[in-house]
């Protein structure tokens, strides 16, 4: 069952207006409290509170057919990598869900949004979400449990993914996607998620989206190594409603051979030289001391290394130099950046910058420090490494949008 119990017809009217109950009550000049009772049925609505919402919609709906062409949905948003891709085609976000109150200031202080961005989504009943065309999410991989599922059909309890993936952050997804039954979706996540828990996880989250909710769904590992310098793989999965002829398979991939590389993201100079004041140093822009590894950091990192080439393992820094491309940013970067230490002509490697890694996950150009980082080094190394890499979802959005809008005309009577 779902946290919270099915809204009124008030509610769901207000939900598809895009108002929430503090901007209706400023709007229409009605208390909270009315609107609350309102929104319970508990009394029965106003009728020019219904004719503003009804007039509201239909303007919404007027403006999606001459401009904005889809709504999305955010879940599990982070700093909007998925946001980013879908919305410079034409679409426009109506709801965001992120519970990391540190991700929630980056993502507003780079996103317009008429709405307020609600933490945990699995306290969020999938009636107060709006109307959307797309879902979008980038959830985090969790094993499903299956104990206990015969009891459960025996008493005529929870069944299919409402069993499966009841406690996982896949069941919410689910659970909004039966519910407004969108015309698509698409889910990202981490390359293992197909070996995830030998298999299980995915062989349960496939089914839940083919078989229990009806869409037909592709999925592909794509590799940002083709955009950005970095070896970074991940799966899309994308699902339509309605058949159609999209497919991955003529999926266009820029050459990775001939992809970006390192240097094209570094600060200028010989990798330890910077154009933004946040790494000045006295008078010359110069990456401050504080990214280059300690003598101490460095010669553990060394250490570690040679004990585990000696046993034969893998395990060890990444060290890189301009014409290189980078190992995964992770979200554990923050501690001691071995997966990627930039070489320097003199002295111990260091780290990236923060800068440096929205150039590396393609929030910003190569050369460019638009997008605004308003937390510190620690956070903002937590949210590049959790983060989409744009210019891959720029790929998949251009190759999925065009399927998305096909029928959109037909199902708004545009």
């Amino acid at each position: 069952m779902e946290p919270t119990t099915e809204l009124s017809d008030f509610s769901q009217l207000r939900t598809s207006a895009g108002l929430s109950i503090e901007q209706l009550s400023e709007l229409g000049g009605y208390s909270q409290s009315t609107l609350y009772r309102w929104e319970r049925g508990e009394t029965k609505p106003r009728k020019a509170a219904t004719e503003l919402l009804q007039r509201i919609v239909g303007e919404r709906r007027s403006r999606d057919c001459r401009g904005k062409s889809f709504r999305f949905i955010d879940l599990f948003a982070g700093i909007g990598g998925l946001r980013r891709g879908f919305e410079r085609l034409g679409g426009e976000c109506v709801f965001t869900s992120e519970w990391d109150r540190y991700s929630q200031l980056t993502y507003k202080a780079n996103y317009h949004s008429d709405h307020e961005i609600t933490g945990d989504i699995t306290k969020i009943s999938a009636s107060s979400i709006p109307e959307h065309d797309l879902l979008l999410a980038g959830f985090p991989c969790q094993p499903f449990s299956i104990a206990g599922v015969s009891k459960k059909n025996a008493l005529g309890r929870a069944h299919g993914f409402r069993c499966k993936a009841q406690g996982t952050l896949f069941f919410d997804v689910a659970r909004i996607i039966e519910h407004h039954q969108p015309r698509a979706f698409l889910l990202e996540n981490v390359k293992n998620l197909v070996n995830h828990d030998r298999g299980r996880t995915f062989e349960i989250i496939h089914y839940t989206l083919t078989e229990e909710l009806g869409y037909h769904v592709h999925w592909k590992v794509i590799d940002a190594r083709s955009w950005v310098p970095q070896h970074r793989e991940r799966i899309f999965i994308v699902g339509f409603r309605k058949s159609n002829d999209f497919s991955f398979e003529d999926f266009r991939f820029p050459d990775p051979l001939n992809g970006p590389k390192l240097g094209s993201i570094l600060h200028p100079g010989d990798g330890s030289e910077g154009p933004d004041r946040h790494y000045t140093v006295g008078n010359m822009r110069t990456v401050s001391e504080r990214y280059v590894l300690t003598d101490h950091l460095w010669r553990y990192l060394q250490n570690y290394a040679a004990k585990h080439r000696e046993r034969g393992n893998g395990f060890g820094f990444g060290l890189v130099g301009k014409n290189d491309v980078t190992r995964t940013l992770s979200a554990r970067y923050f501690k001691d950046g071995s997966e990627i230490l930039v070489s320097r002509d003199h002295g111990n490697p260091r780290r990236l910058t923060p800068r440096e890694c929205a150039r590396l996950m393609g929030f910003d150009k190569p050369n460019g420090s638009d997008f605004i980082i308003p937390v510190s080094d620690t956070q903002a190394y937590r949210q590049f490494g959790n983060a989409a890499v744009v210019p891959v979802v720029d790929a998949v959005a251009q190759h999925m949008v065009p399927w998305l809008r096909a029928d959109a005309g037909v199902e708004r009577g545009c």
